[in-house]
């Protein structure tokens, strides 16, 4: 009975853990839209982010699991919105509508396929792996900016809300996982949990100089060196 009631608990809280977590990029978005500028930050993370929500919400849909449903239709509609904001003040537009746009095409592939699979059992399986691989890229996404991190010796280009949010809900999952003795959620979990574990290590080794540092100074973003 104690078991069963950590479990519930933990679950709960992995839930509302998870709904914070798609919240964290309204702080990246609220400082593109103060500095009118994404400045060398990548917008990949909202876009992997969106796709991840996404599939996840047809997963829930072929399962009738209504707290996946009702999660993911939250994620959807802040990372849609994150695009968006990203799209608005992003120099380079290009590679934002290309990654959106590809997402789009993937998401409308496995939409084809559940629709069609007859085997519903199969199409279940299938979902639920792509899902896990999406929501694999979704905690890896900020290692796109790893070679800039690691070449300027700064990480103000790492989403670090984003990256300790995922973190801790990987964290909570992966126990979950482990204590319902499901390999479908302890996997990408886990995965999710040392993904995040060394991006995180990142910030020890070079620490950001401005963005979240205490104190009023902060690193300027290119264009507001140029209005100065």
């Amino acid at each position: 009975m104690d078991n069963y009631s950590f479990q519930d608990v933990l679950g709960t809280s992995a839930t509302i853990s998870t709904v914070l977590q798609f919240l964290t990029g309204s702080v990246i978005c609220h400082r593109y839209i103060r500095k009118k500028s994404t400045g060398e930050t990548s917008g990949f993370p909202f876009v992997s982010g969106f796709l991840s929500c996404f599939l996840w919400l047809k997963y829930g849909m072929l399962t009738q699991e209504h707290v996946v449903i009702f999660v993911n239709i939250i994620g959807s509609v802040l990372f849609f919105s994150y695009v968006l904001v990203y799209f608005t003040f992003s120099i380079n537009k290009r590679i934002v509508i290309r990654q959106f746009l590809g997402a789009c095409v993937f998401i409308m592939l496995c939409t084809i396929y559940t629709t069609y699979e007859s085997n519903k059992e199969k199409a279940v399986n299938v979902s639920g792996l792509v899902c896990c691989c999406v929501g694999v890229l979704f905690f890896a996404s900020p290692f796109t900016k790893l070679a800039h991190v690691i070449h300027t010796k700064n990480t103000e280009s790492l989403p670090f809300p984003i990256i300790i949010a995922s973190f801790i809900v990987s964290l909570q999952w992966f126990i979950y996982g482990l204590l319902i003795g499901d390999k479908f959620i302890q996997v990408p979990n886990l995965l999710g949990c040392l993904l995040s574990a060394i991006q995180l290590m990142l910030y020890v080794i070079y620490p950001s100089r401005s963005t979240y540092s205490v104190g009023p100074a902060y690193q300027q973003l290119r264009t507001e060196e140029v209005l100065a």
